[in-house]
């Protein structure tokens, strides 16, 4: 949602501007990273700055080390927030993927440039043409996670961010 986008941005944008921040960590609420974008809002106006592509890119140029701590589903425009975070921490049943191509729409926000570069183009492929989910498990021998856990996820990804 517009509010999500304008939440990120600004809370990027004040961490990166406090010296006494040290790392950032997204996560999402209630056990779900982040489904990704309500469709519904593809046919109001757009917000100024042109929606979730320069959020992702000021999460990936952020000085300070961002970290995802991914629980439940880091879908569409949710895995590609993920994919600007600088590291990846995933809850052992979380599930990643891109589906929006199955309603034949394509990643908007960068995704089909930066999950080929972290997982090798075989792979992205498969996951961009096909909208398949993947599990923790396969996604961190991609690479495409850092890590996997089957404690708090919010927890590891603070542990995470305190040693990088």
């Amino acid at each position: 949602s517009l509010a999500v986008l304008q939440a990120l941005e600004d809370g990027l944008k004040k961490a990166d501007a406090d010296p006494s921040v040290k790392a950032v960590m997204i996560c999402g609420e209630n056990g779900k990273f982040s489904a990704g974008a309500d469709i519904r809002g593809f046919s109001s106006p757009k917000r100024l700055g042109g929606g979730l592509g320069p959020i992702v890119s000021l999460i990936e140029s952020s000085e300070k080390p961002v970290v995802a701590a991914i629980e439940g589903v880091a879908l569409g425009g949710g895995l590609e927030v993920a994919l600007g975070c600088h590291y990846r921490i995933a809850h052992v049943k979380a599930r990643m993927g891109l589906p929006e191509v199955t309603i034949g729409l394509l990643p908007g926000a960068e995704g089909t440039q930066r999950l080929p570069r972290l997982i090798g183009v075989p792979a992205a492929l498969d996951m961009i043409t096909t909208g398949k989910h993947i599990p923790a498990t396969e996604a961190l021998k991609l690479g495409l996670v850092d890590e996997i856990v089957e404690e708090n996820t919010i927890e590891a990804a603070i542990r995470l961010a305190k040693k990088v």
